[in-house]
């Protein structure tokens, strides 16, 4: 997933804003206690997810696919005053883990954790999104892509994570073989021939597509 040498990540880290206490606290315990922890969006790209939601100012943020909330609460602090975040995710055995942290958050009463399918869940929060965050399971990101797109407003931002699979969709016979790369692979070429938006892979962590709207 890493494509930086580490030396290199490392100095990357340590010129950036740094992890909150409780953003340190999920990185730790996430990777001490929960199972796959390279899901977490980590320091690098949570502040990155950070910066573009502070430059964006959303009313309303979606998230899809919360793991253990890290990139939810690294997206909230750009949230306007009256803002909202809604973040969707199927698995409820860390929904109280992640509720106690959005508990302790100072955004707390901004953040809306729903534990569901996000195809069906979605089309019921009805809300133009500004801003949205797709990290879910990778074979429908386009079916996610395309249920936002439509009520969002010009100028909103969709960021859709590990576009670059630790580099296995620039490889013609994983992308045949393996279901997830070819439908990362297909994700990245729609929205690079999608003329309702622009956009730019960005190559940081497992690579980061964002598309705004025009």
């Amino acid at each position: 997933m890493e494509f930086l040498p580490e030396h290199i990540d490392r100095y990357t880290e340590a010129h950036s804003r740094k992890e909150s206490p409780l953003l340190a606290e999920i990185n730790r315990t996430t990777h001490a206690e929960v199972l796959k922890p390279r899901m977490l969006s980590g320091h690098l790209q949570g502040q990155v997810l950070r910066m573009l939601s502070m430059m964006q100012r959303p009313k309303y943020i979606l998230e899809v696919g919360t793991y253990t909330g890290y990139a939810a609460l690294c997206m909230a602090d750009g949230l306007k005053e009256d803002g909202e975040l809604h973040t969707v995710d199927n698995n409820e055995e860390l929904a109280s883990r992640i509720r106690g942290y959005f508990k302790r958050s100072e955004h707390a009463d901004k953040l809306h954790l729903h534990i569901g399918d996000a195809q069906k869940v979605i089309p019921t929060i009805k809300k133009p999104w500004d801003l949205v965050f797709i990290d879910a399971d990778k074979e429908h990101y386009k079916t996610y892509y395309d249920l936002v797109l439509p009520v969002m407003p010009s100028g909103g931002l969709i960021i859709a994570d590990n576009v670059l699979w630790s580099g296995k969709v620039t490889d013609e016979d994983e992308r045949k073989k393996d279901v997830d790369t070819g439908a990362l692979h297909d994700f990245n070429k729609y929205v690079q021939a999608d003329e309702r938006v622009d956009n730019v892979l960005f190559p940081i962590r497992d690579g980061l597509m964002v598309a705004r709207k025009k």
